[in-house]
């Protein structure tokens, strides 16, 4: 999946169309359970996905949705499969279109009496009021994991390894950056994207050539850096999930994405019948419950005093919105 420009035109190509686009029908979104669908390019286990998809199977269990999903959908097969699921009668599809950006947003105009609720680079269309956009703006709690990763380091140099260098992984390195900077202003960071979502094996391999470099903290952003780390005898910090349980010497804390709260207010909105064209990736701030730090398990009372107390501070100034994490989604690089 990578960032490409596309335009909004031929969205909705008549006046007619803009006129049923205007509202989703009350009576479109009456039925209970919400029929639901998910669309995803990678395999269910994958970090990001797999946020959203426990998100869905808990709404299920509580009765607000009827889900259902296919997983490995390729980025040109993904319209196709959008079109199916709107007529099999689903009110709400949530997936991610990072890929297929344009023919997401024409199929979604196609269809203005379902919710569309999509993982995006790009922000909503006040003209397609059935395509609302998130992301995971958990830059709260990579930023908290940065310093937990800045006062581990003993070598003051840090692998960092990506899927791609698009704003949704971007902020989250520069925070987890500026949080390690917080225990050690002059740690050095080796920046690599392997240039896929799901690879463990060239993930693992990236960072064996940082460890090789010098690196004695990685920062898992995909599958396969933990594996390199656990092999080699240094820490990780990971992301999205808590993978700590299955690396209890290695990942030391993770940034946590709770979908959640995302999932939980576009339901709501489904159900009121005023769902709309918006951004939803406010509910992945920490202060909406949309992020978090693991808890540190294995790792407690191994973490130097100051970091806790450090993490102690922000999060508490977080939730109170007296301090702010900053969002750079410019692609990092190697310092």
């Amino acid at each position: 999946m990578t960032k490409f420009n596309f335009t909004r035109r031929r969205l909705l190509s008549t006046a007619a169309a803009l006129a049923v686009a205007a509202a989703l029908p009350q009576a479109a979104f009456a039925a209970d359970p919400i029929k639901t669908a998910g669309i995803y390019t990678v395999p269910v286990e994958q970090q990001w996905v797999s946020r959203i998809h426990r998100a869905a199977e808990a709404a299920q269990a509580r009765g607000d949705i009827e889900y259902t999903f296919t997983e490995n959908v390729s980025n040109t097969d993904y319209a196709r499969v959008m079109r199916e699921y709107a007529e099999a009668g689903n009110k709400l599809i949530i997936g991610e279109v990072f890929g297929a950006e344009q023919e997401a947003r024409e199929v979604a105009a196609d269809y203005p009496d379902v919710a569309f609720l999509m993982g995006s680079s790009f922000k909503e269309d006040p003209s397609l009021p059935n395509f609302a956009v998130f992301d995971n703006y958990i830059q709260d709690a990579a930023y908290l994991s940065g310093i937990i990763a800045g006062s581990m380091t003993e070598s003051g140099n840090i692998g960092m390894v990506g899927g791609f260098p698009i704003p949704e992984v971007n902020r989250l390195m520069h925070a987890f950056m500026a949080g390690a900077r917080e225990m050690k202003p002059e740690i050095t960071f080796q920046v690599s994207f392997i240039g896929s979502w799901f690879d463990p094996p060239k993930a693992k391999e990236t960072a064996f050539a940082m460890i090789e470099n010098g690196a004695d903290v990685l920062y898992a952003e995909r599958f396969g850096v933990s594996d390199a780390a656990q092999e080699k005898g240094i820490l990780a910090i990971g992301n999205v999930i808590d993978t700590q349980a299955d690396y209890p010497e290695t990942v030391v804390a993770s940034a946590i994405w709770h979908f959640e709260p995302t999932l939980d207010a576009a339901i709501a909105a489904v159900k009121a019948g005023n769902f709309t064209a918006a951004d939803y990736g406010v509910y992945s701030f920490m202060k909406e419950g949309g992020s978090s730090l693991a808890p540190l398990g294995t790792f407690e009372g191994k973490v130097p005093q100051q970091a806790l107390d450090l993490v102690a501070q922000r999060t508490k100034e977080i939730m109170e919105g007296g301090y702010v994490t900053e969002i750079n989604d410019e692609e990092p690089k190697s310092s």
